[in-house]
């Protein structure tokens, strides 16, 4: 079995690392289009453009099933597009649902924060509707937290300098759940924390996406379905790398490397 997962950039390492640990026995594929990121401010046709490429290419590996794992490429690429390939093409969404589910009923409010195109999709907007009858999300857009991931910047002065200023008209201590809606986010958790006075629980989508490919490919599962902790090693192991259509280079591995380890400890959080 072999998946193809692919982001903008190095954020979509944090959907490859959750589905290295539940499908441990999968021959994986990591795209990064590192040549256009970021999507999240550029016009969508082009994004849309990057993604219809991104695609065909992953169809050339012979991959069984493609994980978009972006927010933004998925809501510009809508299912209608998705169910014309041979194969299932599964996109992300921020968890606000999950968020909702696991956290409402603390009556704190939630946060859920992405790029700008994701903020202001109707996708999102139509899922708020869906899952918040009493109104107790709030969206931010953080463009810039993607350019600095990509820099592997995730706790200096800059970034902490750029979240006050996003909170600033917010009153943080009403929050009790943040939901990563980009993937990039993961890496800021420190950060966040740093900032929000009182304890906040972190949901993504990561999980979610990976038992979503299961499913479809009727691979079987319970609960988390981690059989054994993956260490950085075994990810590299059983990953091929890509960066905008050429294999990624010593350097580049190196740097996924000590992303992917570092997302070991973001999972502690």
């Amino acid at each position: 079995m072999k998946i193809g997962i692919f982001d903008s950039g190095m954020g979509g390492l944090c959907v490859l690392h959750c589905a290295s640990n539940l499908l441990p026995e999968a021959e994986l594929l990591y795209y990064a289009d590192e040549q256009h990121v970021p999507y999240g401010d550029k016009v969508p046709e082009v994004v849309q453009g990057y993604v219809k490429d991104i695609l065909q290419f992953m169809l050339t590996k012979n991959v069984d099933a493609i994980v978009i794992a972006c927010n933004t490429a998925t809501s510009l690429v809508g299912r209608r597009y998705r169910d014309k390939f041979p194969i299932p093409i599964i996109g992300m969404e921020p968890a606000l649902k999950l968020a909702m589910d696991l956290y409402a009923s603390e009556q704190k409010r939630i946060l859920v924060a992405a790029t700008p195109i994701t903020i202001n999709g109707t996708k999102l907007h139509n899922l708020v509707e869906q899952v918040d009858p009493h109104h107790m999300a709030d969206l931010i857009a953080l463009p810039d937290l993607v350019r600095f991931a990509e820099k592997g910047n995730y706790t200096g002065d800059e970034v902490i300098t750029y979240l006050k200023n996003a909170f600033t008209s917010m009153n943080l201590e009403a929050y009790g759940t943040v939901v990563l809606g980009c993937t990039h986010f993961n890496y800021f958790k420190e950060s966040f924390l740093k900032l929000f006075p009182n304890p906040i629980h972190f949901v993504d989508g990561n999980v979610g996406t990976i038992h979503q490919v299961m499913r479809l490919l009727s691979i079987p599962f319970e609960g988390d379905n981690f059989k054994e902790k993956r260490i950085t090693d075994d990810i590299m192991n059983a990953t091929s790398f890509y960066i905008s259509g050429k294999n990624a280079s010593k350097e580049e591995l190196s740097s996924i490397r000590l992303r992917l380890s570092l997302l070991d400890k973001m999972y502690q959080i």
